[in-house]
Order: structure tokens, then sequence, then C-alpha cells
């Protein structure tokens, strides 16, 4: 696979605005792999030639405004477009994709307990390309309107609002301004609880067999995410930039917990399944706080390149502890 060079992103940021992705997924088409429909709408400043990256099962079809791209000229991981001129482009790109059971891209879990699947994606740091086509660096920052064609027995998480369409086909809201790792999209036959909180919809999600695990801490749960939301308003005098806010706890999780915007995700060892320790709780609170964070600093404002996630994590974690202390019962949370 080619890695994307700091040298690269540049040169590439210089010459295209990218204005939106509209991506369609099809969750119905078998255990092993998934469909991609992607659109991108972008402009490029000058004439060059530049690439756009995705890592397919297959590579079905693809168009640079209405002419056919050779699929063999896909190599590794970077389908080239070549003879770009100054002005406004779209780009369709048509792929089987690959379920991971390792966690990177669109990650796919069966429950043992209840044979219940499950689907989520992970896409920090490259791996939006196993997911849908992009143009994938951080500092490339777009609108995003996804759909998603799911079991009808399911809900799809994304980020932005979802809505039930009524034929197994879920179409989210479109985002503001994110970059392509903070996609996200999680889909099963989710157990939700859900609350509002000045005005905005808060929810947290579990595979099904969990339910009885989640619901006795829901409340503590909403509690501390309502108390950090509120501080984060006091501390940044900026309105929290999404139209939602959802926590899933997702099964065979390879990180704590992602930020996506309007859609965190947190391993599901979070839902605890017996008695625990006050600390135990405070470090779920302290997950929940540093994810929060990231709406501000990583989400609505970004970094350009990654030789500064130094920076994004170090501040969510400074920030995490902060509010916790403030905000919280959690009062000796800098002890």
């Amino acid at each position: 696979m080619s890695v994307l060079t700091r040298d690269e992103a540049q040169t590439r940021a210089k010459l295209l605005d990218v204005h939106r992705y509209t991506i369609a997924l099809d969750l119905t088409t078998g255990d092993e792999t998934f469909t991609s429909h992607t659109v991108i709408r972008f402009t490029a400043r000058t004439q060059a030639d530049t690439f756009v990256e995705l890592k397919p099962a297959e590579l079905r079809e693809a168009t640079l405004d209405g002419r056919p791209l050779d699929p063999r000229t896909l190599e590794e991981n970077r389908l080239p477009l070549t003879g770009l001129t100054a002005g406004e482009h779209e780009l369709r790109i048509d792929a089987v994709m690959r379920y991971s059971r390792t966690g990177e891209g669109m990650h796919r879990f069966t429950d043992p307990t209840d044979g219940e699947t499950y689907v989520y994606t992970q896409l920090f740091l490259d791996d939006v390309q196993r997911v849908y086509a992009a143009f994938d660096q951080p500092d490339l920052k777009a609108v995003f309107e996804l759909s998603v064609k799911a079991p009808e027995n399911w809900t799809v998480l994304a980020n932005g609002i979802t809505t039930d369409l009524g034929d197994g086909t879920w179409q989210a809201a479109p985002t503001p301004l994110i970059s392509t790792y903070l996609v996200a999209v999680a889909a099963g036959p989710w157990h939700s609880v859900r609350t509002e909180h000045r005005g905005l919809p808060f929810g947290i999600h579990c595979r099904r067999s969990l339910a009885p695990y989640l619901d006795p801490d829901a409340d503590e749960i909403f509690e501390i995410t309502r108390q950090c939301y509120d501080r984060y308003h006091e501390k940044f005098e900026e309105p929290y930039p999404f139209d939602s806010y959802d926590q899933a706890f997702v099964p065979e999780f390879n990180a704590g917990a992602m930020e996506n915007p309007g859609l965190v995700t947190l391993r599901d060892e979070f839902v605890y399944r017996s008695a625990v320790t006050d600390t135990e709780r405070q470090t779920r609170a302290m997950v929940i706080a540093h994810e929060m964070a990231h709406m501000w600093f990583g989400d609505l404002v970004t970094l350009r390149w990654w030789d500064d996630i130094w920076l994004n994590e170090s501040f969510a974690e400074y920030m995490g502890y902060q509010i916790l202390t403030e905000a919280t019962r959690f009062t000796d949370t800098w002890v």
C-alpha cells in the first residue's frame, strides 16, 4: 500500500478544494463484503494530475466528469486522476469493499450470545479507504451526505441525525465540514436509550445482549454527558457544532474510544457486567469527557497533518481531567 506523505498532502491541498461527498453504502450484500458508491464534488485550482485513495475488493466503475476511468489503473490504493483542468469536477466511484474482523474500516461482529450482527466504522488514521473513496488527508474537509441500506430490523447511526426511509434505507443529515477520517457509521439491532438536553438529542447504544447492563447505568452516563457538555460550553464559548450526540458502545473495538463528531464510539467493556469500583466509573467518565473535548478541538478545529496528533490528544486529555474535576462528582480526578 502507498502511504501518503506530508509533501504529497501539501501538494494536493494546494490543488484541490473539496466540497461534498455523497456516499451510499449497502450492507445487505453478504457477510464478507458491502458495496460503496461515492460521488465527490471538488474544484481544481490549476491544471494538474492527482489521485484518489481507495482499497476495494473490486473497483467496479469510476468516472470523472462523465468520462470513464480504467479500473486497471488502480495501483495499490491510488486511482490516478490525470489531466484535471482548472474548475469544478465530479468523481464517481462504485466499489465492493471488504468487512474487517480486526477493527479497521468497517468492522463486522456477530454476537455469540444471540447471533445478532453489528457493523461499525473505525477510520482513523488512513482506513477511510476501506469504506469509501476519498482524498484522504485531514485538512481536506468537506460536507458529507450519507445513506445506508441495512437489514430491516437494524438501526443505523451516523454523524448526523438519521431517518429511516422505510425500505431498509437510512439517510443521515448532511454534516458540517469535517475530515474524512471522522465519518462514522454504526449499524445493527442496537439497544438504545435516548434523551434530550438543551434541545440536542442524546443517545447511548449497545448490542442487545448488553441491555440489562447498560440500562442501570444510563442515568449516570447521561448525567456525566450533560455535565461535560454544559461545562465545555462555558469554557469554549462556542456552541456545539453538530446536530446530535450519540455514544455507541461497540464490540471488539481496537481503541479506547473515537471522537467521531456526533457519534462517539467506545469499547463496550465500558458497559459494566458486574460490580465495579468507583475508580472504574471515573475512568469511564474520563473517556466520555475526553471524547467530548474533541468535538471542538479535533473535529471543529482539526490538525493539518498527523505530526500534530500529540497536541490533539494531549489537549483532550488535559481538558477531560479539568472538566471532570470541575463539573462532576469526580472532584479528585487530578489526584
